[in-house]
């Protein structure tokens, strides 16, 4: 993350002081150059601190301030400093920190080097000690504009026994010019920071403890009431940070937590240039999260009812590997921890073609797209679970209901995809019915019912697939569109498993897009069933094995889509327009 963490500090005798900062460098040097030659070169160098190009002598230490000979280097001179004011001892090299992953170097000295850095971060220091306050005076707070940069400011207290009020007041910023990226930043910020100042604040108590056990200031002002502020102000009160935590590493510490803090606020954040309207699918899985998140919420605040045993839940669209408690669907999701199992079975739906035969294949894959119930019948879970990862990426989002593995059987209405356990008894009327499709896996007779294709593929030679239908898809029947165009993608070995997968998106997006025009047209417009056949004509879908994809396929539309349609249906400026 291009920004600087600074830690400031409110002296009485001199204002708000930068005590320590950690800044993030961009060297453009090439890979290979050794750290020990850079401190011997002299040329210019294009260097990028806290996010600002500038040139800059390279250097392999940025010396402390007031150490440094040059007269022209920013800060304040060494005689307006008191012990308060300063972190490194004069000839601290300071603290460099390097990132081998990203080339990047972490460095924390008292200021900023560069003469522009050093005004930002000072009018920064400044506002965060006077003006820019919260209510309290201890707490973040949020400033800034586009020519001095974005400020996130945690100002805290830490006590010390000799300090007027028995604390100081103390601040740490950070400063970065992305303002939208600062705000997205706040809660982790907060929470990280928090962590640090809790640190402070709790080695200074102890130290202000044992000083106060040991002579209370206390008793001792009461006594010397009377005497002049002024005189008390000239006594030896200002006291460094180290001093005050008892702790001669803390600067070392705080370099750590500052570099760390710039290096995991910038991973946790990634931009992504998405290009165009986004997918249907995309706006389904937006909506479930956002109804987990609902969920979560309302499970928060009250207490969890037991669900029976017996009923498993339903995954609509969703990934069951990223189950966790927080955001889980099942309350058994830990004993079904799919993260943890081996590597998929079925690898593709090329793969699945090859195991499963062509004609035992279209069949399947007839009734997937249809939206008939598909029932796999085996004892290895991971099996089950992979068949379905596969079968589910020819159907959009809001069209998959699974049941990933059950003990008894599961009516249509509530899952399209079902796992069950070999002993569970199926009605006959489900074995028997057009709508439904039964994979049984079954141990095979001999070692190896198909070639093998891969090394990897042992543990399928002894497994033997029936596929079976009350409704068979006869060879020469012509089928849905997309279901022929999936088949010539499959079979094309001049096409990669990726370019596939490019290619069933392309075609659920074609086929999504007409059933908006249908959904519209039918549901919205209530048009006649004599404009919707020659709607369909248009649109390449008039075939019964079309129109019934597309029926099912309606269901899967986002909830914002539909709303979109309905919020304008039956304007008077629609229905002139039609008439």
């Amino acid at each position: 993350m291009n920004a600087i963490v600074a830690l400031c500090h409110f002296c009485e005798l001199h204002g708000p002081r930068t005590l320590f900062c950690t800044e993030v460098l961009h060297s453009p040097l090439p890979q290979g150059a050794g750290s020990g030659d850079i401190s011997g070169q002299n040329e210019q160098a294009e260097e990028e601190e806290g996010g600002i190009q500038m040139s800059s002598r390279i250097r392999s230490h940025s010396p402390a301030e007031g150490a440094s000979a040059d007269s022209s280097s920013p800060g304040p001179k060494k005689s307006d400093m008191c012990e308060g004011c300063r972190s490194l001892a004069g000839g601290h090299p300071g603290y460099v920190s390097h990132d081998k992953e990203t080339s990047i170097k972490y460095v924390s000295h008292q200021h900023p080097n560069h003469p522009q850095l050093f005004s930002i971060v000072r009018q920064a220091c400044v506002r965060s000690l006077s003006c820019e306050v919260c209510p309290g005076r201890e707490g973040p707070i949020f400033f800034g504009d586009e020519q001095h940069g974005f400020v996130f400011s945690h100002t805290f207290f830490i006590k010390d026994s000799l300090a007027r009020g028995f604390q100081r007041w103390y601040s740490i910023i950070t400063i970065m010019m992305d303002r939208i990226y600062l705000i997205n930043s706040w809660p982790f910020l907060l929470g990280k920071i928090r962590g640090i100042i809790d640190e402070l604040q709790g080695k200074a108590l102890k130290v202000f403890e044992a000083e106060q056990y040991g002579c209370p200031q206390r008793a001792q002002r009461m006594n010397t009431a009377f005497t002049p502020f002024l005189h008390q102000r000239n006594g030896n009160a200002a006291r460094s940070l180290t001093s005050l935590t008892n702790d001669e590493n803390l600067w070392a510490c705080l370099h750590t937590s500052f570099a760390w803090l710039l290096k995991a606020c910038g991973s946790r954040l990634t931009e992504k240039l998405l290009e165009g309207a986004p997918t249907e699918d995309t706006l389904v899985q937006m909506e479930k999260l956002a109804d987990l998140k609902e969920e979560s919420e309302g499970w928060d605040g009250s207490e969890e009812e037991e669900k029976p045993s017996s009923q498993p839940d339903v995954v609509e669209g969703q990934e069951l590997s990223k189950c966790s408690p927080e955001t889980s669907l099942m309350p058994d999701c830990n004993s079904w921890n799919v993260a943890h199992r081996r590597l998929s079975v079925f690898r593709s739906l090329r793969h699945m073609r090859q195991v499963l035969g062509a004609s035992a294949f279209r069949m399947l894959a007839w009734h997937v797209l249809m939206g008939n119930q598909v029932i796999w019948k085996a004892r290895d879970m991971d099996l089950v679970q992979s068949a379905f990862d596969v079968l589910r990426t020819m159907l959009p989002v809001g069209c998959v209901r699974i049941i990933p593995y059950s003990d008894q059987y599961e009516e249509a209405y509530r899952c399209n995809f079902l796992g069950l356990s070999p002993h569970v008894q199926i009605p006959s009327h489900i074995l028997t019915s057009e709508f439904a499709v039964l994979v049984e896996v079954r141990a095979a007779t001999r070692s190896s019912l198909y070639p093998t294709l891969f090394d990897d593929e042992q543990s399928l030679n002894k497994y033997e697939f029936v596929v079976t239908s009350g409704s068979p898809v006869a060879a020469d029947r012509v089928g849905p569109t997309i279901l022929n165009k999936i088949e010539a993608a499959l079979t094309n070995q001049n096409l990669s498993v990726d370019v596939v997968d490019q290619c069933l998106v392309c075609l659920k997006e074609e086929w999504m897009n007409k059933v908006k025009v249908l959904f519209k047209f039918t549901k919205v417009d209530s048009r006649p069933k004599e404009d919707t056949q020659k709607l369909l004509s248009i649109l390449g879908a008039a075939e019964e094995d079309n129109v019934k994809l597309l029926k099912f396929w309606m269901t899967g539309l986002s909830k914002t889509y539909k709303s979109h349609l309905m919020s304008t249906v039956r304007s008077p400026t629609s229905s002139e327009s039609r008439n």
